[in-house]
């Protein structure tokens, strides 16, 4: 299975995001990459009101991301930001290809380290998983990393491939953490884990916004052992990367925590 990380530094304007998502399209179609992952908040970097720039999945940009990955023949997942009845918004991960378009909508949020997320962002309630021709993949945001029950969940649901995206705090030790759970979250699981996050702004000098999530970037894939299979540095770019879905079933039965374990 072929997935490519598109690594991007979102700006405020969802438009001009949308030329960033074109162009990891783009670069994942002509790898013949299966499925592209792009971050958290790809609509729209955080540390800008939301609610204004909100739309629902039928609008018109989920509308031009599913035209692009329809054109290439591929699934996209995308952060964006649809509109609630409360006057928040939800933090959405847009599924979208040329046989489907579904949503995932963040359950656990971001209200640690100074931020309050669920100030402007509605929580989600229900697991996404979907079917893709290589694997099942199961779909969380950013900090449902820190939650593992989330991640045996959809294992138990069928996944073998978990995509995080992510819009990670900078911040002392915030790497050794992105690494750490993702890697543990590997191993509760035994599936792979693919975690694609924001570029870090100061990557392109640009500087992030006080307190809010604007990225990190080391966007990574993890075996099901817990190793660290592929990773990118700090500046916007698109990984290729090539998984072999089948390895999670050999992890189940070596590691066969998902039948063992109690609670």
């Amino acid at each position: 299975m072929r997935i490519a990380l598109c690594q991007i530094a979102s700006t405020p304007e969802p438009d001009a995001n949308l030329e960033l998502v074109a162009g990891g399209v783009r670069r994942a179609g002509e790898a013949g990459a299966e499925l592209a992952v792009f971050p958290e908040a790809t609509m729209a970097c955080f540390g800008v009101p939301l609610a204004p720039l909100a739309e629902p999945l039928n609008g018109p940009w989920a509308g031009e991301v599913g035209r692009l990955a329809a054109d290439a023949g591929i699934t996209v997942v995308a952060g964006m930001f649809t509109p609630t009845e409360d006057g928040r918004v939800t933090n959405t991960l847009l599924v979208t290809g040329p046989e489907q378009r579904t949503r995932y909508d963040k359950i656990h949020l971001y209200d640690a380290f100074g931020f309050t997320e669920s100030r402007t962002v509605s929580p989600g309630e229900q697991p996404l998983t979907v079917r893709l021709p290589s694997a099942t993949v199961g779909l969380t945001t950013c900090y449902d990393v820190r939650f593992p029950g989330l991640y045996t969940n959809l294992a138990e649901r069928g996944a073998s491939v978990l995509v995080t995206a992510a819009s990670w705090g900078a911040g002392s030790g915030k790497r050794a953490q992105w690494e750490l759970l993702t890697r543990a979250r590997a191993l509760d699981s035994t599936s792979w884990m693919v975690a694609c996050g924001q570029a870090d702004p100061r990557s392109i000098g640009r500087e992030p916004a006080a307190k809010a999530p604007t990225g990190i970037g080391y966007s990574t894939v993890v075996t099901p052992y817990g190793e660290i299979h592929d990773q990118l540095e700090a500046e916007p770019d698109v990984l290729i990367t090539d998984i072999a879905p089948e390895r999670a079933e050999q992890a189940r039965e070596s590691i066969p925590v998902l039948a063992n374990r109690k609670f």
